[in-house]
């Protein structure tokens, strides 16, 4: 009877009956696999199109990222009501290089006079609906007589707003102001430059302006092309990078809503951020999904089979390198700048959608397409998983018949690295100088100090009771770097009419100071913590504002948030590991090796920035930055690998586990390191010097963790310290 009912299987028709019985068990997850696919192009389908109006919720301007708490806030706060309105105001300027004579004065003051009457970016909107009420335009000569100053005051608070083409407005104004002043200022002798603050905060929205577009569409051709050269495939690299793109417009449209209901605050900085990260963690998490999917479908001819075991071996480590990735980045809501508090929660925004997605759109699409997406190379039922041999393994093998030799090497050199990051510039740093290249607003900043004092046109504020205004006023000119100090008046002085009376709102008055340099300059804002202290020594109730003390009190905050949230991110990264590897010991090392890597990219940033690219410094809340996704990103690879190891260690031993762990994943490791390398330094594209070093020091760092750390030195320090790396947990007896 046994033999009969062996014979029976074995005819064509029980091999029908099994292979139907096999179709009908597969209908339901493929039924499953096509509701999820739908449902991603429905929540794609709404959150996409917001993601296309992301850039006209930007804020940029630096004064409005301050904690309310920061004095130059305070000072503002009580400017603006010594105007008629809730506002205040924001020169930009023009200057104008060349004879100056009475002749030119007049023509090119009757002519700006009129600015307000031009139309914007094709709109109906005009300059004047911008203008700070209660202020005028003024133009008047250089001392040397060899420039005009025009000074153009905007209503600050216009400057978040959008043109009715959802087009923000400050670029719009610039580009209005320069096509408008250029032929007028050469017909009379004049070389005209749309500078101030205005000027320059109109090229960095140009600047970011980008964003949107071109550093979008080279980071996906980019990514594109490393997975065409990873899969060898002419279809699979659409599968994960259509897969990254549902996780960046659906997290873009989530941002686009919190920001637009003012939740949370977004800038260009953090939304190209937004668009690298998105696609370079979601990639990175594709890479390891797919790889482990191949891996399993030379085992069986079930492909829903073989995707349940790949999913078990990977949704743990994504979803521990991406809580890391993500926690991380909400530590960062403890910072007092709103801009820098603000990325916390669309970085990890992107990151959780990056999970989501992959784990849950990349494996139906995987399943719906079937095994003949991975051609030429289909994986077939062969036993055997093809990664086992190979430089992966001759690597593994190497490091482990000497791994002492390998850690003490690798050390050594990462130490090395890391001794220059004391010779690291990043004290903070001009507009002027955030530009890579040489805009109208930086060349005409530039030439305005040879013409007049640094700080005409934008001076520094200091809000003092009236009865106080001698004492003030001279301590305040015995302080460094002040030219002029005159108080703020009632109206505009004109020739031949008496001269305003001082404005007094409230018992308060406003003293003007001008200083000999560029207000938004790092020396500049050197200046204001003695103008500071003389100030409040003459009076304590004054407050001391305006660009100078905005930018020293955001550096203030960037230094602050330095010494208190890497501390908390390195306890947090580090629970996480313990949690994951349920090992303390091995948490601590993984933790040491990526924090090394972190000071030796430091130290490279610093040799590249100072004598290379010639950066003449850079902003101080980039050590923040670089260690948040250098160490978060940085630690995904050992999570990626050791996460494999204990796997592996459970069944064959610690030791045999490295070298088949480092084996299995070394090119899918690599590969994910590469994508993340080179997603970053994309950045490196935009004309701006912070977004370009965090390009390079992210690019760079991230292929010294996949290449050195996880490929040498973890490996070989996981050999030399043996099974107790598991310790405390049972695993440290294999």
């Amino acid at each position: 009877m046994l033999l009969a009912n062996s014979a029976h299987n074995l005819s064509p028709k029980g091999e029908n009956i099994v292979s139907i019985q096999r179709a009908q068990k597969n209908r339901k997850p493929y039924a499953i696999a096509m509701l999820v696919v739908i449902a991603w192009f429905m929540i794609t389908g709404i959150f996409g199109p917001l993601f296309g109006k992301l850039s006209s919720v930007q804020e940029n301007n630096n004064s409005s990222f301050l904690p309310k708490g920061a004095e130059a806030t305070l000072a503002a706060d009580e400017i603006k009501e010594f105007s008629a309105q809730d506002t205040f105001a924001f020169p930009t300027l023009v200057l104008f290089e060349g004879s100056a004579t009475p002749a030119t004065l007049a023509v090119i003051s009757d002519h700006v006079s009129k600015v307000g009457s031009l139309t914007l970016s094709g709109t109906s909107a005009r300059i004047s609906d911008y203008l700070a009420p209660g202020q005028s335009i003024t133009v008047f000569p250089a001392q040397d007589g060899k420039a005009l100053l025009a000074n153009i005051p905007l209503d600050g608070n216009s400057l978040a707003k959008v043109l009715p083409n959802d087009k923000p407005v400050l670029p719009a104004i610039i580009d209005a102001l320069r096509t408008d002043i250029a032929p007028i200022a050469k017909a009379n002798g004049f070389e005209p430059y749309v500078t101030g603050p205005g000027g320059l905060l109109g090229d960095l929205f140009g600047a970011f302006g980008t964003l949107d577009s071109s550093l979008l569409l080279t980071t996906l051709g980019v990514v594109a092309i490393i997975l065409i050269a990873v899969y060898r495939s002419p279809v699979l690299w659409i599968i994960p990078l259509m897969s990254a793109l549902f996780a960046l417009s659906t997290a873009g449209g989530i941002v686009y809503l919190l920001a637009k209901n003012n939740i949370i605050d977004v800038d260009g900085q953090s939304q190209g951020i937004l668009s690298v990260l998105v696609i370079g963690a979601a990639t990175d998490y594709a890479l390891l999904l797919i790889a482990r999917y191949r891996e399993e479908l030379h085992f069986t001819d079930n492909r829903f089979m073989a995707m349940r075991a790949a999913y078990k071996g990977v949704w743990e480590p994504i979803l521990a390198s991406g809580s890391t990735v993500s926690i991380s980045l909400l530590i960062l809501l403890f910072s007092k700048l709103t801009n820098t508090a603000g990325l916390g929660p669309i970085g990890a925004i992107g990151i959780v959608c990056s999970m989501i997605t992959i784990l849950t759109l990349l494996p139906a699409l995987l399943l719906i397409f079937g095994r003949w997406i991975f051609w030429p190379r289909v994986p077939k039922n062969d036993g055997d998983d093809h990664v086992m041999t190979g430089v992966w393994s001759k690597i593994a093998n190497s490091i482990g018949r000497n791994p002492r030799k390998a850690w003490i090497i690798t050390g050594v050199i990462l130490l090395g690295f890391a001794g220059a990051s004391s010779t690291l510039k990043a004290d903070g740093i001009g507009t002027v100088d955030t530009f890579t290249g040489n805009p109208e607003s930086v060349v005409g900043q530039k030439l305005l100090v040879t013409h007049f004092p640094g700080g005409e046109g934008d001076p520094t504020q200091i809000v003092i009771d009236v009865n106080k205004l001698a004492a003030v006023t001279a301590a305040v000119k015995s302080a460094p770097g002040v030219t002029d100090v005159v108080p703020m008046l009632d109206g505009m002085e004109l020739p031949g009419q008496p001269k305003p009376e001082m404005k007094v709102v409230n018992g308060r008055a406003i003293l003007n100071v001008t200083l000999d340099k560029a207000p938004d300059s790092v020396e500049a804002g050197n200046d204001i913590p003695k103008i500071r202290e003389v100030a409040h020594t003459a009076d304590s109730t004054s407050l001391v504002g305006g660009t100078s003390a905005v930018y020293y009190d955001v550096r203030s905050a960037n230094n602050r948030d330095n010494h208190t949230i890497i501390p908390i991110i390195l306890l947090v990264i580090t629970l996480i590991l313990g949690l994951l590897l349920r090992s303390i010991l091995s948490a601590i090392v993984l933790l040491g090796t990526v924090v090394l890597s972190y000071f030796a990219t430091l130290g490279v940033c610093a040799l590249v920035f100072n004598h290379i690219f010639g950066f003449a410094g850079g902003d101080n809340s980039f050590p923040l930055f670089a260690f948040i996704f250098l160490v978060a990103l940085g630690i995904d690879y050992n999570i990626f690998l050791m996460t494999r190891v204990r796997e592996e260690s459970g069944k064959i031993g610690t030791r045999a586990g490295v070298v088949k762990g480092v084996t299995v994943t070394g090119a899918v490791i690599t590969s994910a390191g590469i994508v993340l390398a080179a997603t970053f330094a994309v950045l490196g594209l935009l004309p701006l010097v912070p977004l370009a070093e965090l390009g390079f020091a992210v690019g760079f760092g991230v292929l010294l963790d996949t290449i050195i750390v996880r490929s040498i030195l973890v490996p070989a320090l996981v050999h030399e310290i043996g099974p107790k790396i598991w310790w405390p947990s049972k695993l440290q007896n294999k």
